[in-house]
């Protein structure tokens, strides 16, 4: 069993009308997407408006959300800063988190040095487990496959990835170099299944804001030995896979979007996002209705 569980969901942060944090819709939304088979949640990463987020609004954010599901909770406590992100990640300890999620500094570009003592500095202030999180389309730079082994022989308590670089060859490469504790969650829906086939043991997930139940089936299908169910629980999710994020519309405004024409009131993303262009809405509710068609 995954130590976070097999299907995850990167939760969006609700926010009011006025683009305060809504916490009630926070905690609302987190028991909801439990309930639909999220096994476990990861609260103020990207798809969260992490950036947009102040210090406050992710120590409550984790509290209420930790405090309000069984599920394990990882919280996204780093960005570029890395003194900042020791003294959050200090505080995050503190609230009844399961782990913390720990982006590769982005915009500043380091150097492979800089990225690992990054991550060796903000390891060591805690006791609660590590998750890396490798995304170079959106940071700049990639978690070279040296760099990912080294953190995960070396660290205790950095105990996987989530991998988000679109290269299989090279995840297989890093499952096969680390120590068997050390484990990689899929961050990218499109890739999961890839990811599975060369040892990945989850998923952490936009789509499976509404398509938990789908992954699930997936997932057990891949357990069971099924490849060609597995395949099929997947195409199953394509359109979905396709509408999430874009760079016209970049995630998490189609998530946020999808969710109210689900009756989840969790409003608009906060520039420089911003609000959904006009169609979007019905787009949603559209995909969601041909999946839940094609369920049977």
């Amino acid at each position: 069993m995954a130590r976070f569980g097999r299907v995850l969901t990167a939760m969006v942060t609700p926010f009011a009308d006025d683009e305060s944090l809504d916490v009630d819709a926070a905690v609302a939304l987190a028991k909801w997407l439990v309930g639909q088979g999220n096994e476990g949640l990861v609260v103020a990463g990207t798809t969260g408006e992490s950036p947009t987020l102040s210090i406050d609004e992710k120590l409550t954010l984790f509290e209420s959300v930790a405090g309000a599901v069984t599920v394990p909770v990882i919280g996204g406590t780093t960005g570029t800063n890395t003194r900042q992100d020791i003294n959050l990640t200090l505080e995050a300890e503190k609230l009844g988190l399961a782990g913390i999620l720990a982006v590769c500094p982005y915009y500043s570009r380091p150097s492979q040095a800089g990225i690992d003592a990054h991550f060796r500095a903000i390891a060591a202030t805690t006791a609660l487990p590590v998750l890396l999180y490798d995304i170079p389309k959106r940071t700049g730079r990639k978690i070279e496959t040296s760099t990912l082994i080294s953190l995960g022989h070396e660290v205790p308590n950095i105990v996987g990835v989530k991998d988000a670089a679109r290269d299989p060859g090279e995840t297989a490469v890093v499952i096969e170099a680390t120590p068997a504790a050390f484990e990689v969650y899929s961050g990218d829906d499109p890739m999961t299944l890839p990811l599975l086939a060369v040892g990945a043991v989850g998923a952490i997930g936009v789509a499976t804001h509404w398509c938990a139940p789908d992954h699930v089936e997936m997932f057990d299908a891949w357990t069971a030995g099924d490849a060609v169910a597995a395949r099929a629980h997947n195409a199953r999710q394509f359109e979905s896979y396709a509408f999430e994020t874009s760079d016209a519309i970049p995630n998490p405004i189609p998530a946020k979007a999808m969710l109210r024409a689900l009756g989840h009131d969790v409003g608009e993303a906060r520039l420089p996002m911003g609000p959904a262009p006009a169609g979007l809405f019905d787009q949603a509710r559209s995909v969601y209705d041909r999946l839940a068609a094609s369920r049977g």
